[in-house]
């Protein structure tokens, strides 16, 4: 192999600002997005939110096949590692290619409910693959795109577990094990450490309100240098999808 192929490429740059929310179980993401997406949007900014898996109809319906508790024949069959990173590899794959990359491209804010680390952390530090393959298809799958900013929300595994019991429905991920839960948390960790730059860590224990003020002080000087603020709309903030309930 020649040097320059196992040379990875520079991730594609775009005129908008690609923003990602991570973290455990029941750390708020979801919230949070909504909290950003208003203020952004009281600031003159064009902002689309969306989530994964999901963003786009077929990805939705490749997140209702990962995350709906297995029920009928299904019940007996079991998801395997390699399968689950692959679907949500096939989710992200059109989502990037028809939601992300054209808001993007249009100068557009994005404010993504997970993206590529929690597969590292899930299918990788989780399930126990190899996070080096899972990097080399996730750029096969996306052209290699890269969040420009990603909030690591953080928080004690059994506290957003409990949070999550409280939510109305249950997914598949809520009946993994809490050894499961707790991989999931180091490798979120270790992640955030490898790439200081582009993370921010944040105490998701605080207030939903104390953690809002905490983002925008760290998105506020990057959005006048980044995009130019648009003129006030009646409402400049969209929904990539229109779900019954987004997972936290």
């Amino acid at each position: 192999m020649s040097s320059h192929s196992s040379q990875r490429k520079s991730p594609p740059t775009y005129p908008g600002l690609f923003i990602t929310f991570e973290g455990p179980e029941g750390s708020g993401k979801t919230t949070q997005c909504q909290h950003l997406a208003q203020w952004l949007q009281t600031n003159g900014q064009s902002v689309l939110i969306t989530r994964e898996p999901g963003g786009t109809p077929i990805a939705e319906a490749i997140r209702n096949l990962l995350l709906t508790k297995k029920t009928g024949p299904q019940k007996h069959e079991t998801i395997t590692p390699v399968c689950e990173a692959a679907l949500v590899l096939a989710a992200r794959s059109q989502h990037v290619t028809h939601t992300i990359v054209p808001a993007l491209q249009k100068g557009m804010i994005v404010l993504c409910d997970r993206f590529f680390d929690s597969t590292l952390a899930y299918q990788g530090f989780g399930r126990g693959l190899n996070r080096e393959a899972l990097t080399r298809f996730n750029d096969f799958a996306t052209g290699g795109i890269r969040p420009t900013l990603t909030f690591l929300l953080d928080l004690p595994v059994k506290e957003g577990l409990q949070r999550r019991k409280k939510a109305s429905k249950q997914n598949r991920m809520d009946q993994e094990s809490l050894a499961f839960h707790e991989r999931v948390h180091r490798g979120f960790i270790t992640l955030a450490r490898q790439d200081a730059k582009r993370w921010r860590k944040l105490d998701a224990q605080q207030s939903p309100e104390q953690l809002a003020e905490e983002i925008i002080r760290h998105i506020q000087p990057m959005v006048p240098k980044s995009i130019s603020p648009r003129k006030k709309r009646t409402s400049n903030t969209r929904l990539a999808t229109k779900p019954k309930k987004s997972r936290a």
